[in-house]
This record gives C-alpha cells, sequence and structure tokens, in this order.
C-alpha cells in the first residue's frame, strides 16, 4: 500500500529543539489517547468532549477523526482488511508526530483489528499510548446508528461493515474500558472526566 524507499539512502535528521523542550514550554506531556470501538458506540463525542475540557484546563490537544481523515490524508483508501490496516496505519503515525511536537493527539477511530492498534501503540515510548475502549453493545450502537450505516449493512447494500459482517476484535489490556452503569450510558462529560482523571494520575498534564 505505500512505498518503501532505499533506506540506505534516506538518513534521520535530528532537531536541536526536542520533545522535553516542547512539553516544558506546554506544560504537558505528549501522547496519544486512542480511543476505539464500534460505529454509534460515541467515539467522536467522547473525543470531542475530552478535548474541550483539556482546552478549559489550558491542555493544547487535536482530534483525529476516523471519517475526517478519509476526507484528506485517507481518502485513497478503501475498507478492505489492506486498507483498514494501512488507514490505521497512517493514524498511528501522524498522532505519533503531534505527540513528539508535545500535544495530546485524541484519536477517533473504529480501528477493529487488535494487531493494527498494537501496531499505534508500539510508535510511542514510555506508556504515551493511551488506549480509550467504549465498550458498548452492538444492539445499542445499531439502535442509535447515527449515519444510517447499519441499516444499510442489514439490507446488504454495505460489505465488510464492522460487528455485522466483519468483525471487530477488542483491546485485551487497554487503559481505560467505558461501558453502560447499571444499563445507562455515562454523559460525555463523565466519560471524559474518567479519562482526565487517569492522565491527571498518570502526570500527562504536566511538563
Amino acid at each position: 500500500m505505500s512505498t518503501m524507499g532505499n533506506p540506505a539512502n534516506i538518513f534521520w535528521h535530528e532537531n536541536p529543539v526536542g520533545k522535553a523542550e516542547r512539553e516544558k514550554m506546554l506544560n504537558q506531556q505528549g501522547c496519544v489517547v486512542w480511543i476505539t470501538g464500534l460505529s454509534g458506540s460515541g467515539k467522536s463525542t467522547l473525543a470531542c468532549s475530552l478535548g474541550r475540557e483539556l482546552q478549559s484546563r489550558g491542555k493544547l490537544s487535536y482530534v483525529l477523526d476516523g471519517d475526517n481523515l478519509r476526507h484528506g490524508l485517507n481518502k485513497n483508501l478503501g475498507f478492505s482488511p489492506e486498507s483498514r490496516t494501512e488507514n490505521i496505519r497512517r493514524t498511528g503515525e501522524v498522532a505519533n508526530l503531534f505527540a513528539d511536537a508535545g500535544l495530546i493527539c485524541i484519536a477517533s477511530l473504529i480501528s477493529p483489528y487488535r494487531k493494527d492498534r498494537d501496531a499505534c501503540r508500539a510508535l510511542l515510548p514510555d506508556k504515551k499510548f493511551i488506549e480509550v475502549f467504549m465498550n458498548m453493545p452492538l444492539q445499542l450502537c445499531e439502535d442509535r446508528d447515527p449515519k444510517g450505516l447499519y441499516k444499510l449493512a442489514r439490507e446488504g447494500k454495505i460489505k465488510g461493515f464492522t460487528g455485522i459482517d466483519d468483525p471487530y476484535e477488542p483491546p485485551l489490556n487497554c487503559e481505560i474500558e467505558l461501558q453502560l452503569k447499571d444499563g445507562i450510558v455515562p454523559t460525555p462529560h463523565e466519560m471524559a472526566g474518567q479519562v482526565v482523571s487517569y492522565m491527571e494520575n498518570g502526570g500527562f498534564l504536566e511538563a
């Protein structure tokens, strides 16, 4: 999917301004908050709520939304397993650059395959990859169906739709799992608060 240059002719150029200096200036630690889950599970809603909460605390973040990326960076990719893998690979590389810049990068994508998410985690050192699993029941997501995609998938008009005729592989060791509480979906503010609390306890919100 991506072309490989000759490694013998490619050299890494060091920047005299390092990540630690950028983090000190921003008073935060660059990291990636990777939100994964089924379509309709609330990933984008959480990403926006989290971004707003961080902004209110004076922390600089940026949201990489899966659908938005397919309007630009990933617009030449489809939904085959190979294209999905390349979609996540590209997003992971960009998220890593944001984290290296000292930002809190919030990536919101279905990212159905475990190996692809693990490959993105491997890009970041020192536990700077925070995987957030939106563990919402398929029936709830299908009842919401905000984009009408489940209906199309059930009618056979969309093939390879995650959760219907293509698998979603849930995380095995995610940092945060968000799910129903007594059968009720937590509010976006509550879920964002849980992520922020994790980040505070981990020292991400200070240099």
